[in-house]
């Protein structure tokens, strides 16, 4: 399957680095948080500073996926993870989100969490500013390449289904005939033209197929396409085609850079094969107990879940081994 109409050039947007982007990269606030939890975080946050020297958190950048990983089932962060991220901040530290989510299916959450700082979002396609909901770095796909790798795809293995992200801020998610679409509010429009699809810039397609495995979806596609396109492998039933080169690291050395930080100033935390990159760029990475089996591999360690607040307890540790709590759990 070809785009139909004129191919979209991969197009990129730059914008000048600020202190401010730094300053509000510190900043995770109480948000949209029921009293109860908030009253909670504040209490763990406290119990954690009361005894916290300035300046004594080992790593700069604190970079966290969102879904299996900050995120629990219900989209809220603990209050315990919430109070451990807090206490970092406090010491020097700044808090990044890093997604698979384009900005349209992550602007809300980032808002209800209160996160006013810079997130890495569509694999490291978007350097979003959350507080002033704007992008401040978007790289697009190049849809003629996309066009041959699905062409390329389809004729090895039959037909695809297909849904697309769109570019912006406010990009639309395009779903296919036959994409099955995970259960939740995320919005998508339906589309049956496949002109359709190719209309406008994207920032990456997701392919499902009837009879593969997510991991033997991907595996094919990198074998087929893999010099025309990126391939990854974000979630059940999510394998998606991006930018050739373009992954999370990508997108969090961007960022990184704006605040000041590199890759050995770094812990990354992620549960997903999507996370790989990310991991192999950071100092230190960590593996959610709920991770897939390929990105414990590389991790430097295993955590908790996320249900069970896998974050904190790695976090509580280094404020621990640097004596600056001995904090729930430890």
């Amino acid at each position: 399957m070809g785009p139909a109409g004129p191919a979209g050039a991969a197009a990129t947007s730059w914008d000048a680095a600020t202190a401010r982007d730094a300053d509000t990269a510190r900043v995770v606030t109480v948000g949209s948080m029921k009293a109860g939890a908030a009253a909670q975080a504040a209490a763990q946050r406290d119990a954690l500073a009361a005894a916290a020297e300035p300046g004594t958190f080992p790593y700069k950048l604190i970079a966290t996926d969102l879904d299996g990983t900050l995120l629990r089932s219900d989209e809220t962060i603990s209050p315990r993870t919430r109070a451990a991220l807090e206490t970092a901040c406090g010491l020097g530290a700044a808090h990044i989100v890093v997604t698979g989510r384009a900005v349209p299916w992550t602007r809300h959450i980032l808002d209800d969490l209160g996160y006013e700082g810079i997130a890495v979002c569509g694999q490291g396609a978007q350097v979003y500013h959350a507080g002033e909901h704007r992008l401040l770095t978007s790289v697009t796909l190049d849809r003629q390449l996309a066009g041959l790798a699905l062409a390329k795809l389809e004729a090895e293995i039959g037909p695809l289904a297909l849904a697309a992200s769109r570019d912006g801020v406010d990009g639309e998610v395009l779903v296919g005939p036959g994409y099955r679409v995970q259960e939740g509010p995320l919005p998508v429009v339906e589309f049956t033209d496949s002109a359709d699809l190719w209309s406008a810039p994207l920032n990456k397609l997701y392919v499902q197929h009837p009879g593969l495995s997510d991991d033997a979806l991907a595996e094919v596609a990198r074998r087929i396409a893999g010099d025309l396109v990126g391939v990854t492998m974000a979630g059940p039933g999510i394998v998606e085609l991006l930018p050739l080169g373009l992954s999370k690291a990508t997108g969090l050395s961007l960022a990184a850079r704006r605040l000041g930080a590199k890759a050995k100033d770094t812990i990354a935390f992620g549960d997903m094969p999507n996370d790989v990159p990310m991991f192999g760029w950071a100092a230190h990475s960590v593996a959610m107990a709920n991770a897939h089996d390929e990105l414990k591999a590389v991790a430097d360690e295993v955590t908790a879940s996320n249900e069970d607040d896998g974050i904190a307890l790695v976090l509580e540790r280094l404020l621990a081994d640097r004596g600056s709590f001995g904090g729930p759990g430890s």
